[in-house]
């Protein structure tokens, strides 16, 4: 990967708007804990999570191509929520367009929205990360707070747990990853 700090963070900020900047800057400081806490890599953690919102203001159109022409994106993405996007195509578009290489950046950006199965250690940083950064305000996020504290797996299992009650009390689709992210969290539970 030949994408430094600097021009990470001027990537970003060319493409998002200032409060999802600031949000940004929060899931960082918030991952490199994480890792720290965790013994896990500390520059891949800060990497992914600069670069996790990346595709977050793309043209929903543009996003809706990218879906459909590129064989890795799984095209039941467009069964669901555009909001799920930017995590698919980010991780694309950051290949693409920046030249990331690193399959494990990629995927962290990937999956930071939604989760997966058999999430590796930075996966659940970055998804984590997201989810109790300080500027979230949410039923339940101080509970996941608590938790990744000091146990990890605990924490993204009760993020994805209250992901999907909420889903459900909106009568809302939840996506396929996020379910099979709970249950593989819960069974290595």
């Amino acid at each position: 990967m030949k994408l430094d700090r600097q021009t990470a963070w001027k990537a970003v900020e060319s493409r998002l708007k200032k409060e999802r900047y600031e949000h940004t800057e929060r899931v960082v400081k918030t991952a490199i804990e994480l890792a720290e806490r965790n013994d896990a890599d500390v520059y891949r953690a800060e990497f992914a999570s600069i670069l996790h919102d990346y595709a977050k203001y793309r043209d929903r159109e543009e996003m809706r191509r990218w879906i459909l022409k590129d064989h890795r994106l799984p095209k039941d993405l467009l069964d669901y929520h555009h909001e799920l996007w930017h995590g698919p195509v980010g991780a694309l578009l950051v290949e693409r367009e920046l030249g990331v290489n690193d399959a494990a950046i990629l995927s962290a950006v990937s999956c930071h929205t939604t989760g997966k199965k058999n999430m590796s250690m930075l996966d659940k940083i970055v998804f984590l990360a997201d989810y109790i950064e300080p500027g979230r305000k949410f039923p339940g996020v101080e509970d996941v707070r608590k938790a990744a504290e000091s146990d990890l797996n605990e924490a993204c299992l009760m993020a994805s747990r209250n992901t999907i009650r909420f889903l459900m009390s909106k009568n809302q689709a939840v996506y396929p990853d996020t379910f099979h992210a709970y249950n593989d969290l819960l069974t290595k539970h």
